[in-house]
């Protein structure tokens, strides 16, 4: 075992509210996990790091991307091939790792090309690009939101979900996406239309409940979340109406929130003038209530995750730094806010005993900054901020 040590530094390791100055931490450079961690004088090991006084915090996990979507396109689409959307989707994986993205969830890609994309990382074929879970296509019903040739599962029936969700399971996803409202992109459909109906959804969690995999379901309105929820999906993406009562059962049932604040809040931002009128006027007529949603299921303690929806129009790659920004607008601090990553994105996961903070036996992923991330929550949006994946620099 060689091991190199990181020392000179701010750490703030994603547990708790508080920095520890003048902080150290060995790694184990075959493994990627950290070893120990102190202050003070550092152990004299195979290598040394002096990060000259800077801030160190861990990489971000963001939950909710699309790396076969193109943020600068109306249709989120980049080409007609699986060629072209494997070839972007690498790019796009690389600017998730640049940002400080360490670990990152798909919900829904064309073509199931994450699938395959994660087959060549495992060989160690796709150099500087975060770890990340694969979910292929999503679940739509016909004619909705997701519906696509080459991004969605259309399925109009319990039996059909059960068969999609098994075959999608056999090639290898890690996460099942389902459809239980209309969406923002979708012209004719809104976020109040229910799409996928509570028997449909629940056969496909009871399927990828039995190879231990977790169900996202996107849901903005009602009453599709309270459909999502009656289903006992783990996740509800979005959810920019979620009521008092649907909060109380997401409590009850351990469901995470997903908020993508920052996809909503891109489009009236800069989509006037530029998108259709219809796309800009269902978010912007949504964003107060999402505030004020969201506001109250916090208050009332349910867990929100990190997630940015990248890839939707104007919400490109690098856009994740953002997120915690309008995360404190819904009254969390600088530190609650990473928390959505840290703690709250890796149990979602279920990878919080190897990802998510800097702690001994975990793997040393994480981004160097200049600026203290716990006194303005915009220091994290660093444009040339180091990135470790393992102790080993990428970017």
């Amino acid at each position: 075992m060689t091991e190199k040590t990181f020392y000179n530094f701010t750490l703030f390791d994603g547990t708790g509210d508080q920095n520890q100055a003048d902080a150290w931490f060995t790694v184990d450079t075959e493994t990627g996990a950290l070893t120990q961690r102190g202050t003070g004088q550092h152990p004299q090991t195979d290598e040394t790091v002096d990060l000259n006084g800077q801030y160190v915090m861990p990489g971000f996990l963001n939950v909710h991307t699309h790396v076969t979507s193109n943020p600068d396109a109306f249709d989120g689409r980049f080409g007609d091939s699986e060629a072209e959307s494997a070839v972007f989707a690498y790019q796009n994986l690389q600017k998730l790792l640049k940002s400080g993205v360490t670990f990152a969830r798909q919900l829904g890609t064309d073509y199931d090309v994450d699938v395959k994309l994660k087959r060549m990382q495992k060989k160690g074929l796709l150099a500087h690009t975060p770890h990340f879970q694969a979910s292929g296509r999503a679940f739509s019903m016909t004619g909705g939101h997701g519906d696509s040739p080459h991004g969605g599962w259309t399925v109009d029936s319990p039996d059909e979900m059960r068969k999609g969700v098994r075959t999608a399971l056999k090639n290898g996803v890690d996460v099942v996406k389902m459809m239980a409202t209309g969406g923002v992109m979708t012209p004719g459909d809104f976020m109040d239309d229910p799409q996928l109906s509570v028997t449909e959804m629940k056969t496909g969690v009871v399927e990828a409940h039995h190879k231990h995999r977790k169900v996202a379901s996107h849901a903005e309105g009602n009453p599709g979340i309270q459909n999502a929820l009656d289903a006992g999906v783990d996740s509800i993406e979005h959810g920019f109406y979620v009521t008092e009562a649907e909060a109380q059962q997401m409590l009850d049932q351990g469901t995470y929130l997903t908020p993508t604040l920052i996809a909503e809040w891109t489009i009236p931002a800069y989509g006037k003038g530029v998108l259709p009128d219809w796309e800009v006027k269902k978010c912007a007529d949504a964003l107060d209530d999402t505030y004020k949603n969201f506001k109250r299921a916090f208050k009332m303690g349910v867990k929100f995750t990190c997630g940015t929806d990248a890839g939707t129009p104007f919400n490109g790659f690098d856009m994740t730094p953002r997120e915690f920004e309008l995360l404190t607008k819904v009254g969390m601090t600088p530190a609650q806010a990473y928390q959505c990553s840290s703690l709250n994105s890796a149990a979602l996961c279920e990878v919080a005993d190897k990802y998510g903070t800097l702690e001994v036996g975990k793997q040393a992923d994480f981004q160097v900054l200049k600026a203290d991330p716990l006194a303005d929550v915009k220091n994290v949006q660093q444009k040339d901020k180091q990135v470790y994946l393992g102790g080993q620099r990428e970017f």
